[in-house]
């Protein structure tokens, strides 16, 4: 080996030893060759309330420590920095404190950049091996940052009096902190962000945030699993997934949320199945679906199909506790906002479940009577059958070649939480709970026909048609 080769491994080891013992470790993070791409998604998010599910060793608690890091020194790439922040780190306990976020987040702080460190116990000199109450950052704009370091067994009342800019949980927290953390970041607008591998079942996470049964538009969620971290090796991760149960491997390597009883439709995916709002052409719209309900809510879709069978459900009507009239309004409004299409009269069509031929409580009229009062014509000629609508519905969900046969508009937001949530009872049943407008969505799949793959060999019709086209195209060509 001459000189130069000893020169230039000599530098390339102080490099990786710079790195790997922390100094400008951050500026390292996510470049080079590797990037964990969904770590990057997670930072450029601009909404309040963001969270990741993620499977141990996905890379989730890296990128929790990373944003904290961004935050406290006022660098983060893709927000709008302040001048100085105070955030809280929250763990379940001060142990996991200790041995996984705190050391992660003095990982990223260059020990240029900490301008002092309480300790709760502990010296601060090897602060490492204690528990860190308080760190206080340098930030580039000359102030000073706290991250505050806080653990779940302390209890709510710990949680309390101050205002923050930011709070991370690393895991998932119960409830009652959860909610007072919510509380200390009201006045600055803060956010909360949280790294987790849900273990606990289908808790009050899965609920406000998986769900989001409050529709919140400030709560974002990812998973990421082993295959989404560059860092891995592949061989190791496949080697460890076989030898792990089914249950262990929906949360432990993809960081899903599982139910003893399992869910009634897994092959529903949101990034196949939920797409953006597109202008529809208006031959593609077909009829819209109705599930009745008072007390409970109506729930209503509007329904297209395009050239080749592929369903949309582009919009949304979900209400309880309103009456025939009020839903026919909305539904008239809705339909006018979307340009939906009307008969001769002016009436607009649809079906609904036979249970509305029913007479109301005044005894004078049925639902569907008092509808068509109301400028909506509606058919109660629906196949009600529970295991056939929910083969239908499997049908479409179903990738032919990579793509599906059903898809859901985003504003679609009850139709999407309830996919989600559709479980198996212990029984053979569903849980009768929540599936108002997976039950219109049954019904109006089983008036299409079942879903069959795409064909892989071209009939001669096809190739007829593809021969017409290239002739017109040639044709068009070949014009003066």
């Amino acid at each position: 080996m001459d000189q130069l080769d000893k020169v230039k491994k000599i530098l390339a080891l102080e490099k990786e030893i710079k790195k790997r013992t922390g100094e400008d470790r951050l500026k390292h993070y996510n470049t080079g060759d590797k990037v964990h791409k969904k770590q990057i998604e997670f930072h450029k998010c601009p909404k309040k309330n963001r969270w990741v599910f993620g499977g141990n060793r996905s890379g989730k608690t890296e990128c929790g420590a990373a944003e904290t890091v961004y935050m406290a020194r006022g660098i983060h790439p893709y927000r709008e920095n302040k001048e100085s922040v105070f955030g809280w780190v929250v763990s379940l306990s001060t142990q996991v404190q200790r041995d996984v976020a705190q050391a992660k987040i003095l990982d990223y702080l260059n020990p240029s950049w900490i301008e002092d460190i309480t300790m709760a116990s502990g010296k601060k000199d090897v602060a490492k091996y204690g528990i860190i109450d308080q760190i206080r950052v340098k930030t580039v704009f000359g102030k000073t940052s706290v991250i505050g370091f806080k653990s779940c067994d302390q209890g709510r009342e710990k949680f309390q009096g101050s205002s923050l800019d930011f709070v991370w949980f690393d895991e998932e927290p119960p409830k009652d902190v959860y909610e007072e953390c919510r509380m200390r970041v009201f006045d600055k607008k803060g956010d909360i962000f949280g790294t987790m591998t849900p273990l606990k079942g289908l808790t009050f996470i899965y609920d406000e945030i998986f769900l989001n049964k409050g529709n919140s538009p400030e709560v974002w969620y990812e998973f990421m699993e082993w295959g989404d971290n560059p860092y891995l090796d592949k061989s190791e991760v496949e080697k460890l997934s076989s030898i792990l149960d089914k249950d262990e491997l929906e949360s432990r390597r993809y960081g899903r949320f599982k139910s003893a009883s399992g869910l009634v439709y897994p092959e529903f995916d949101e990034n196949f199945h939920v797409i953006d709002p597109f202008p529809v052409p208006p031959d593609w719209q077909d009829i819209i679906s109705i599930d009745p309900g008072l007390n409970n809510p109506l729930s209503c879709h509007w329904y297209c199909v395009d050239y080749d069978g592929n369903v949309y459900a582009v919009a949304e009507h979900f209400e309880a506790g309103k009456d025939v009239f009020y839903h026919s309004d909305m539904i008239k409004r809705i339909s006018e906002k979307i340009g939906w299409k009307k008969d001769s009269s002016g009436k607009i069509h649809g079906i609904i479940d036979s249970a509305a031929n029913q007479k109301t409580l005044s005894g004078l009229k049925s639902v569907t009577e008092l509808f068509y009062e109301n400028g909506i014509v509606l058919s109660t000629n629906v196949n009600k059958d529970l295991f056939s609508g929910i083969e239908r519905v499997k049908g479409y969900l179903k990738k032919a070649e990579g793509k599906p046969k059903l898809f859901i508009f985003s504003t679609c937001v009850n139709l999407i939480r309830e996919f989600k949530s559709y479980w198996w009872a212990d029984g053979d049943n569903p849980k009768k709970y929540d599936d108002h407008a997976l039950d219109e969505l049954r019904y109006y799949l089983m008036r299409k026909p079942a879903a069959t793959p795409i064909l892989k060999v071209k009939t001669e019709v096809q190739k007829n048609k593809e021969r017409l086209i290239r002739r017109v195209i040639n044709e068009r060509k070949i014009k003066p």
